[in-house]
């Protein structure tokens, strides 16, 4: 049963991604994550630049003239590297500002007859945002140090821990809306397991570069459905 909401809400959530609403959530998600990705990539230069690192080679290693730019590079590298694993979390949790748009997207498309709602306080979703981007980092940072000693598991790992907090967040920004914070985290508790595949199914298209950028949009519009489907009568009465 759960299965087959999931993925009828998946399905459901696909057909819609050509809506020019979403575009407009998935573009300015996009442009945010690569410019929050550029400034701080330029202040981790300044930081190094002001501890002195490449000083600090130089006197380790003696006096090599390209010392700076091995460092400049060193960092570079490492900025990319890190972006590999942080862009998808970043991008989720920036975009989770907008994705009111795509949950009343979905609405006036599949469920005209839901009462309209007033739309999160910008101030609101911006604290979500960065509660949800600081949770996400870290735990995909931590996860970083599990897959060392698990790598045979680590793409399970990483499935299952996205999933979660997938999960978690989409179904409360699509409970919330119709039921409160309270409401939407007592519904959560009662569909746990439902939600969890439903952030599964959303996580692993996570190790897929640019289908991964997609993620937030249609995991807004999944659980969208999702919530309407477990608990249709909540969103009229809520």
């Amino acid at each position: 049963m759960a299965i087959t909401v999931v993925l009828g809400s998946f399905t459901a959530a696909l057909s819609q991604l050509g809506d020019p609403r979403f575009r407009r959530v998935l573009l300015r998600g996009i442009g945010l994550t690569f410019a929050l990705l550029i400034a701080s990539y330029a202040g981790f230069l300044m930081f190094l630049n002001w501890i002195g690192a490449a000083q600090w080679v130089q006197e380790l290693l003696g006096n090599i003239s390209w010392i700076g730019d091995l460092v400049t590079w060193t960092s570079f590298f490492l900025m990319v590297l890190l972006s590999v694993f942080l862009m998808v979390p970043v991008a989720s949790a920036i975009t989770s500002m907008f994705l009111d748009e795509v949950a009343e997207a979905v609405e006036d498309r599949h469920y005209p007859n839901v009462p309209k709602v007033t739309p999160v306080p910008f101030g609101e979703a911006l604290k979500d945002t960065v509660n949800f981007l600081g949770v996400l980092i870290f735990a995909n940072i931590v996860a970083l140090v599990i897959y060392a000693f698990f790598a045979p598991f680590a793409l399970f790992i990483f499935w299952g821990l996205n999933g979660f907090l997938l999960g978690r967040e989409y179904f409360t920004l699509a409970a919330m809306r119709h039921l409160g914070r309270d409401g939407a985290k007592r519904l959560r508790k009662k569909h746990g397991g439902t939600i969890w595949i439903a952030g599964t199914l959303m996580a692993m298209p996570l190790s897929i570069p640019l289908v991964n950028l997609l993620i937030p949009i249609l995991g807004a519009a999944t659980f969208t459905h999702l919530f309407h489907r477990l608990e249709p009568q909540s969103a009229t009465s809520g």
